[in-house]
């Protein structure tokens, strides 16, 4: 008398009914198994808010930056200054070239739009890294009149360092014995609109 119970010791046999199920099964799960972990690695791909700002383009809105103000944004994980600067600060920056290391920017710390005495595409409007270029130090910004026992009394107003006393001008520029080599770096830019930068976007003024 045959049994109709499997032979546990024998395999089923091609076309078995019973060997069609167990391949089914076995396949189903293992798609589903497929699918859950391609889930969280395609979730992994997808870069996140910080991560895109900190490779691409950073839009900043200038329009609330009040004259003589300043705006700090972060690209690359750097911060940006963003200086609304007045006619005073302007001409600030003329006639004290022989103080100054670099004062025709010669140093390829800035895009060949903004090599001209104001380091910008609009002279009213400079867009700098604030990192001083000596080791990685922030400076702060310091108005004309500031009363700084580090700064000369006819400070014209521009940027200092507390770290290392290195001082700057007020497009970046640094003057001269002071430890830092080069003038502030200038970031790429252009103008998206009279009231919008984008910062990161290299294009020609």
């Amino acid at each position: 008398m045959n049994s109709t119970l499997p032979n546990p010791t024998c395999p089923a046999q091609p076309g078995d009914p019973e060997r069609r199920f167990w391949l089914v099964a076995t396949g189903a799960a293992g798609g589903v198994a497929a699918v859950a972990t391609a889930i969280p690695f395609v979730s992994t791909l997808a870069p996140s808010e910080r991560a895109k700002a900190a490779g691409g383009p950073v839009e900043v809105d200038i329009s609330g930056i009040p004259p003589g103000g300043m705006k700090t944004v972060e690209w690359r994980g750097k911060p940006v200054w963003v200086v609304r600067r007045t006619p005073e600060m302007l001409a600030s920056l003329q006639g004290h070239d022989g103080e100054l290391v670099d004062p025709q920017s010669a140093v390829e710390q800035q895009p060949a739009y903004a090599k001209n005495v104001a380091r910008a595409i609009k002279p009213e409007v400079f867009v700098a890294i604030g990192i001083c270029t000596h080791l990685g130090c922030s400076p702060s910004e310091v108005p004309k009149g500031t009363a700084n026992p580090s700064l000369p009394a006819d400070w014209p107003g521009g940027f200092f360092c507390p770290c290392h006393g290195s001082t700057f001008d007020g497009a970046g520029r640094v003057y001269k014995n002071k430890p830092a080599p080069t003038n502030l770096e200038i970031p790429p830019h252009r103008y998206a609109s009279d009231t919008r930068i984008l910062i990161g976007d290299d294009a020609a003024a």
